[in-house]
């Protein structure tokens, strides 16, 4: 009996950035409706000669939609949510006239609480996501992928027949029932290394041994535990052997926040550290490195070189 083919999804990426064009991009590859909506210069560049995704292990131009505007989210069956943290509420509200009642929007960000905050502001169903992919825009419409590429996805109402379709895209996808811990965990993955790049200007094979900031990311990681502790969030796993092992899977990574402050871009860093700072104010746990790093970004973010 001959099997019918797998009925394409059709999905928008809203913040197309480096992430959202990696994930977009792969599920454009396996034959799904994919509109990304982006800056004007990436969308120049992929109505010109499509995406470039130039990965580990190809190296092709993906033909696919892409929009400067919100208003292309419309008859999206899925939203990928990839928008700098500090943009959250805005760009949900930009989105919310134009979304099908039914679509799903998966919030793929920096952060602890962005799935909560676009559910303040839609009545769409609404699923975190935790990401492991080292990405970067190279140029415009141009993506260079570094390494990994996978999912962690809350539970939801497709998010079996999600996980299966991201999975044939190249996507591995793993349901939890703990994504908030999930997302602890890659907060404090950021925390530890997204400040020190970004402060340094120098990637993560190159800091990660430096005498002295071994102890500070030991620091960041107990401070980030206690406060993780006190909001009731369980961390899963070794979390201090999952943060000193990453920089051997990508020692030529900069942060997300070091390639802001070189591209004179407002990062982050406020839902990072320095949410762990202001958690930790709520809940009477003292964050002094946390807070160091924090306040030496936006120090650098003011006085751009």
């Amino acid at each position: 009996m001959e099997r019918t083919a797998p009925t394409p999804w059709t999905v928008a990426v809203m913040g197309a950035g480096a992430v959202g064009c990696y994930f977009g991009g792969m599920l454009a590859r396996a034959g799904h409706h994919v509109t990304l909506i982006a800056r004007p210069q990436h969308v120049d560049a992929i109505a010109r000669d499509g995406l470039r995704m130039q990965t580990r292990t190809f190296d092709e131009r993906v033909r696919l939609q892409a929009s400067t505007e919100a208003a292309a989210v419309q008859g999206a069956q899925l939203v990928l949510f990839c928008v700098k943290s500090t943009d959250t509420e805005a760009a949900a509200a930009a989105m919310r006239p134009h979304l099908s009642p039914g679509a799903l929007v998966l919030t793929l960000q920096n952060g602890v609480d962005n799935d909560e905050r676009v559910r303040s502001v839609l009545s769409n169903e609404v699923a975190a996501s935790v990401v492991y992919v080292a990405t970067e825009m190279a140029g415009p419409g141009h993506l260079l992928h570094h390494g990994r590429g996978e999912l962690v996805i809350a539970p939801n109402s497709v998010a079996a027949s999600l996980a299966e379709m991201l999975a044939a895209a190249g996507v591995p996808a793993t349901i939890s029932d703990n994504v908030r811990g999930a997302l602890w965990a890659k907060l404090i993955l950021n925390c530890a290394y997204n400040a020190i790049s970004a402060i340094g200007r120098v990637p993560y094979g190159r800091f990660v041994d430096h005498p002295g900031v071994p102890q500070v990311m030991r620091d960041v990681i107990a401070e980030c535990r206690a406060v993780a502790q006190a909001e009731g969030v369980q961390v899963p796993g070794d979390i201090e052997a999952t943060v000193f092992g990453l920089a051997a899977t990508m020692p030529g990574q900069f942060s997300s926040t070091a390639q802001d402050v070189m591209r004179g871009k407002p990062s982050e860093i406020d839902h990072l550290n320095g949410l762990v700072v202001r958690r930790g104010e709520r809940h009477g746990v003292p964050t002094p490195v946390n807070r160091v790093l924090h306040t030496l970004v936006t120090l650098i973010e003011a006085n751009p070189r």
